[in-house]
């Protein structure tokens, strides 16, 4: 296994790959955290903003006005937890905890970009935006074929200025153009949407300090991302009825997105929803059948869990 992944259903993706032991190669951030001592500093969201210029604080720093966008200085499980939005003085007050930040607030797209980094300079861009829905979910993502140049630029002068001397996979996220958080390691959510090779030239990036891949098959991909209800305790729909849906034309590859034998409360997952599957591939219609197909099997392994003032109805969530 060439890549240290915590996630099982994303194993699929590195297993067939060969690597020499000694290779190590992070998806996780707390392996990038102990692994790249020198650049750790990344998963600090208050320097990210503050080697930027932005306005930015500490939780107990006045803001200069409002609104605001508040979120922990380091949160190594994603998404999103613990952000909100501070619209006036007495909300901050209010509001304000141990270990977070506030920092102004951006408009424009959130992209989400992963970078080949040798030796402290960019060598490989590849960008991928969210469609969102409420609760912090999205309903898919598109791995976009495209290069996007301005923000290549600042990007690339970023990681050229802060990055120096290391070599690997970087992730940063963005809005409207300006970073938000990096990390050092790529999206494992859709490798296979890269390309044929891109996880062999991956493995050769970390054994060799080297970048080769001919990145000639290149096309625009689809993330589709399927949602259940929170308090409801899901069963792994039927693995025969998984791999067949995988076969479909168009989607290349099924992730099921939660431990079945850990209680929902060990997931990290978005205020909205608790993620059940992704569905890769090429051909987004498809990709939506298949996630309706996927949710039509939940109903019938799903339990709701007691909790006062929660509807039966929830279940229904489940296929949106």
């Amino acid at each position: 296994m060439p890549i240290c992944e915590l996630d099982p259903w994303r194993t699929q993706y590195f297993e067939n790959v060969p690597c020499p032991d000694h290779v190590r190669i992070p998806t996780e951030d707390g392996d990038a955290y102990r692994w790249y001592p020198a650049f750790k500093w990344v998963y600090n969201k208050l320097a990210i903003a503050e080697s930027q210029a932005l306005d930015c604080g500490p939780h107990g720093i006045d803001p200069p006005g409002f609104p605001i966008f508040s979120k922990p200085i380091y949160n190594m499980r994603g998404m999103g937890a613990g952000s909100r939005v501070f619209r006036s003085d007495k909300e901050y007050r209010l509001g304000q905890r141990p270990g977070h930040m506030w920092m102004q607030m951006l408009d424009g797209e959130h992209v989400s970009t992963d970078i080949v980094v040798v030796d402290g300079r960019p060598a490989w861009w590849r960008h991928s935006t969210g469609v969102p829905l409420e609760g912090g979910m999205f309903d898919y993502w598109i791995v976009h074929d495209e290069s996007r140049p301005e923000l290549e630029a600042y990007c690339g002068e970023w990681v050229e200025r802060n990055l120096a001397g290391y070599t690997g996979m970087a992730n940063v996220e963005t809005i409207g153009g300006v970073i938000i958080e990096g990390h050092l390691r790529f999206a494992d959510q859709w490798p296979d949407l890269y390309g044929n090779g891109w996880v062999t030239s991956l493995v050769g990036l970390y054994e060799n300090g080297d970048w080769r891949f001919a990145d000639d098959d290149r096309q625009t991909g689809y993330s589709v991302v399927l949602f259940g209800a929170h308090n409801v305790r899901y069963r792994h729909p039927p693995g025969d009825l998984v791999r067949e849906l995988a076969t479909s034309p168009g989607v290349t590859s099924i992730q099921i997105t939660f431990h079945e034998d850990r209680p929902a409360s060990a997931h990290s997952m978005p205020p909205g929803g608790f993620r059940l599957a992704i569905v890769n591939g090429f051909d987004l219609d498809a990709q939506r059948r298949v996630r309706e197909q996927l949710a039509l099997s939940y109903w019938s392994t799903q339990q709701l869990v007691a909790r006062r003032g929660r509807r039966s109805a929830a279940a229904r969530e489940t296929a949106r």
